[in-house]
């Protein structure tokens, strides 16, 4: 696993909370499969997301947690035909979120970034498919939760991203990463189980933009 991908498992586990007392079978399916995580095996806690979304069928995190532990994984995946399961597997379990959850923010930010993911493993193919729908993912997501930090960082991250490619200026985008930490500091989870990563992505970005 390279290191992008160690990073990014680290902000999802060290930043999501477990309640131990008084846990429904939910709460306690949800803490077992992020302990399962944060043990390395990827299999076993994926299984048990999958158990959760099939048992609670209104709960859209099982599914969003699934997504994005096969984008996580195509990260680092070379072989097409792996990367490619990784990833359909990743939008089967979106699609079923997004009927449980409309219009929600954290969906729309995971699949912009399961659209990267096919752009970061093919530009050639996938940039002019894909380039435009993430940024129209990511403005969306901030529109409809203008809080979320990560809606902003992400789309300051691709979009800076975007920039280096072109040879044109990023300060305005490590203007938006700063701001993104800014909300970073104040945004609270629903719950324990929701989405709180990002942070520590926004400040190697930022970082990176006083280098």
């Amino acid at each position: 696993m390279n290191t992008l991908v160690k990073i990014a498992v680290i902000l999802v586990l060290s930043l999501t909370g477990h309640q131990i007392s008084a846990q429904t079978n939910f709460e306690k399916g949800m803490t077992k499969a992020f302990d399962l995580w944060e043990e390395g095996k990827w299999d076993e806690a994926e299984n048990m997301f999958e158990r959760i979304s099939k048992a609670e069928e209104n709960e859209w995190l099982p599914n969003y947690y699934i997504a994005q532990m096969n984008s996580l994984k195509s990260w680092s995946e070379k072989d097409e035909a792996i990367l490619r399961a990784q990833l359909e597997k990743a939008q089967e379990h979106l699609d079923i979120a997004m009927t449980k959850s409309e219009d929600n923010a954290e969906l729309l930010i995971m699949q912009a970034q399961v659209y990267t993911n096919w752009v970061v493993f093919d530009g050639a193919t996938y940039g002019m498919k894909y380039a435009g729908k993430i940024t129209e993912l990511y403005t969306k997501a901030s529109d409809l939760d203008p809080s979320n930090p990560r809606a902003v960082m992400c789309k300051a991250d691709w979009e800076m991203g975007s920039a280096k490619y072109f040879g044109k200026d990023t300060k305005p985008f490590c203007e938006e990463i700063k701001t993104s930490i800014e909300l970073f500091d104040t945004f609270k989870p629903e719950s324990d189980f929701h989405p709180n990563w990002g942070k520590e992505r926004a400040e190697q970005v930022l970082a990176e933009c006083k280098e």
